[in-house]
């Protein structure tokens, strides 16, 4: 039993010990000198001006969900794209395909609903 099952137990203790390798490096060779340079703004060299903890519109999370929501909703379609002609082999083409159509209508119906709130508009 433990010969078929070698090879991925050899990938594992190969990956840990990589990881950890890796881990081991840097903290052994990396620099330890903290100074005030080093702690400098680098991000587009622009100095930050306020917390960065600051509120955000909430029409930011909005967009953000949607946009997952959506995103999410095409990962869904397009599995049943490329399983369409084995599903069709099967004699379930026409159902699998209204039933996708159905899917598809429930999303054009949730875009036309946020369309209608303004959920997308920017002010």
């Amino acid at each position: 039993m433990f010969h078929s099952f070698g090879p991925i137990l050899l990938q594992l203790v190969l990956a840990v010990g990589f990881a950890a390798g890796i881990i081991a490096l840097t903290a052994i060779i990396g620099p330890r000198k903290i100074n005030p340079v080093k702690n400098n703004a680098y991000e587009c060299g622009v100095e930050t001006i306020a917390d960065a903890r600051g509120t955000f519109n909430v029409k930011f999370y909005l967009v953000a969900v949607l946009f997952i929501l959506f995103d999410v909703e095409a990962i869904f379609i397009i599995p049943w794209a490329g399983s369409l002609l084995s599903f069709k082999k099967a004699g379930l083409g026409a159902f699998i395909y209204f039933e996708m159509v159905f899917f598809v209508a429930i999303l054009i119906a949730g875009y036309v609903y946020i369309l209608k709130k303004g959920a997308l508009k920017w002010e």
